[in-house]
């Protein structure tokens, strides 16, 4: 069946139809960032990163395709009741070139599943960084992707982390809010995930970019 009776059978204009189809395509031609999910993942470390990245630049063109990835593409809860359906599954997910990993409130869960961390190792091997949010650094230390590497998590949780994953460089939480250290960047977690995912942002798409996402997310008003 044509294109053309598609768009008249669903009540859709032919050529939005087609501009639908162009934009999809050039979407996955974009630098392709990667959100994990799991079952009760903290909100604002999964929405933060969304929230940033997808914004468009100044010509209203998106940036960076923007995936959610899950073990399955069933509906995951997150600790607040927040529900999402993710993009895609582990097993399909493309080689990325930025992975993000938020936290739980019981990450043990996460650094005990060799699925979601034998996708994190595998991901690190071609990734241009890889984020942490809050315990998403446990989950980094186990699948021993951030070894000499400066990082930071919770507050509170330096010590454990470092206990845990004697090769990392863990940095003093209440002190820093964001770390970078080459391709490893690292925060807090909670509403930190937005100044981590800016920093990050600045650092791929450039000053002018950051500033406008900060204006769109009107951050200044939170100071």
């Amino acid at each position: 069946m044509g294109l053309f009776c598609l768009a008249f059978l669903s009540g859709q204009n032919p050529q939005t139809e087609i501009q639908i189809k162009m934009e999809k395509q050039e979407r996955k031609q974009l630098p392709k960032i990667g959100i994990l999910v799991f079952e009760g993942f903290l909100a604002n470390e999964v929405v933060a990163p969304m929230d940033v990245f997808t914004k468009a630049d100044v010509n209203g063109k998106p940036l960076f395709n923007v995936l959610l990835v899950a073990e399955t593409t069933n509906p995951y809860v997150s600790e607040e009741g927040l529900k999402i359906i993710p993009d895609i599954t582990l097993a399909n997910c493309p080689d990325l070139d930025v992975l993000v990993v938020p936290s739980s409130m019981n990450p043990d869960n996460q650094t005990h599943n060799p699925s979601l961390i034998g996708f994190i190792e595998r991901q690190s091997k071609g990734t241009d960084y890889m984020a942490s949010h809050c315990a998403g650094a446990f989950l980094l230390g186990e699948a021993g992707v951030a070894n000499g590497k400066q990082i930071v998590t919770y507050c509170g949780g330096g010590e454990e982390l470092q206990k845990d994953y004697p090769s990392l460089l863990v940095q003093d939480d209440n002190v820093n809010s964001v770390v970078m250290d080459g391709k490893i960047i690292s925060s807090n977690g909670n509403l930190v995930s937005y100044l981590a995912s800016l920093e990050l942002l600045e650092k791929m798409a450039g000053t002018a970019q950051r500033q406008k996402v900060e204006n769109e997310l009107l951050i200044h008003k939170l100071k």
